[in-house]
């Protein structure tokens, strides 16, 4: 397999998993934006000799350093990421790569007819349409990485989407979930860095706080499992255990529990159709006392939910719009340019002032892409 973004969060849990399963899983291709002395150091450990950094200084010194193995091949910025997806020896790439960059690589990789083991929440909430005809026309497989959305794939596999009324993905409330409303004007990065349950880099801390994590899942899952705004849904669980529950059209329920590690998604994506004997991270201790809780979200405390919501009804290029105003808007946050109640602010702006008609091609995606980033920094500023 090859692992765009092998020193992010997803990265880091994936190796893990690739440590445990050695037998059934061979790491032929590694990439990140600039961290080359981390991939030194994997390229070490698995015997990695295609090696792809997205920065051109980081390339350059990872090129020089002779700490790669014996007969590496270097690959550089967005065409080495192309390269790499494409790799013959790879069967799988996993892509965890933040914003537009992993959009091209992912769909050569589709083209290719790999397996895509998916982590980056942007590919389908920017070009869901055309990632998903692309899979279907080649054939190639796609298997989602996030934990909601991994849950939702095994609650849902083999069954209609006309037989699903609601796709409840679960939601921690982030930081501020039990903050008194009025203390939230008050918000420094630092405090929104300090997320309940899981250890995520900083953007999607961050979007765990606001919820926009949680509206661009939703999104996502539109794509993913072929279902309508309306059969999409998020509900509170303070323990991220339940990672989705489906209600289906007769009120039955189907839930899919783990630890809240991303090792578990990680590792059943990478495995499926198989399962290993044994995970990297004990399961849930069942023979022990344990509560599950679920609330309703407060619409008041997570705006970039309802956000989400219009964009998903809006449909056309709201979605992408939302996703790129977000970007915009959480990377100014956390350089104190904003507060944390301007992100949803600057989020509706965006929305509220650009045309949200379906594009046509991949280019005119990225292109209104940058437009919304434009927009949303003109607010921001």
């Amino acid at each position: 397999m090859v692992l765009l973004g092998a020193t992010g969060s997803i990265g880091e849990n994936t190796l893990r998993v690739i440590a445990a399963q050695r037998d059934r899983l061979e790491l032929v291709g590694i990439a990140a934006h600039g961290r080359h002395e981390r991939l030194a150091e994997i390229a070490q450990q698995f015997g990695v000799r295609h090696v792809g950094l997205f920065d051109p200084a980081a390339h350059a010194a990872a090129a020089a350093s002779g700490r790669f193995p014996a007969g590496t091949k270097f690959y550089r910025g967005p065409e080495g990421l192309r390269e790499l997806a494409t790799l013959p020896a790879a069967d799988t790439v996993l892509v965890a790569v933040v914003g537009t960059a992993g959009l091209q690589p992912t769909l050569d990789a589709i083209a290719a007819r790999k397996t895509i083991a998916l982590a980056s929440k942007e590919i389908l909430v920017l070009a869901g349409k055309f990632v998903m005809a692309a899979a279907r026309a080649s054939g190639s497989r796609l298997l989602p990485v996030d934990s909601e959305h991994n849950a939702a794939f095994q609650c849902l596999e083999g069954r209609a989407p006309a037989s699903v009324r609601r796709l409840m993905l679960t939601a921690s409330g982030g930081a501020f979930r039990d903050w008194p409303l009025a203390e939230l004007a008050r918000v420094k990065p630092a405090d929104a860095l300090q997320h309940p349950n899981w250890a995520m880099g900083p953007k999607i801390t961050v979007d765990s706080a606001t919820m926009a994590n949680k509206g661009l899942e939703l999104i996502e899952a539109q794509w993913l499992f072929g279902l309508m705004p309306a059969q999409c849904d998020a509900v509170l669980h303070s323990q991220s255990i339940v990672h989705c529950v489906a209600e289906f059209t007769d009120g039955s329920m189907l839930a899919q529990l783990c630890p809240p590690s991303m090792t578990f998604p990680i590792q059943h994506a990478l495995l499926y159709p198989e399962r290993a004997p044994k995970g990297t991270d004990p399961a849930l201790p069942l023979d022990k006392a344990l509560s599950l809780n679920f609330s309703p979200v407060e619409t008041a405390r997570y705006p970039m939910l309802g956000l989400a919501r219009q964009a998903m009804a809006a449909g056309g290029a709201a979605p992408a719009i939302y996703n790129a105003a977000n970007e915009i808007a959480v990377a100014d946050f956390l350089k104190s340019k904003i507060t944390f109640l301007e992100i949803p602010r600057v989020v509706e702006h965006t929305l509220s002032s650009m045309n949200p008609a379906d594009p046509t091609d991949l280019a005119e995606v990225l292109v209104l892409d940058a437009e919304a980033r434009r927009v949303a920094s003109t607010r921001v500023a």
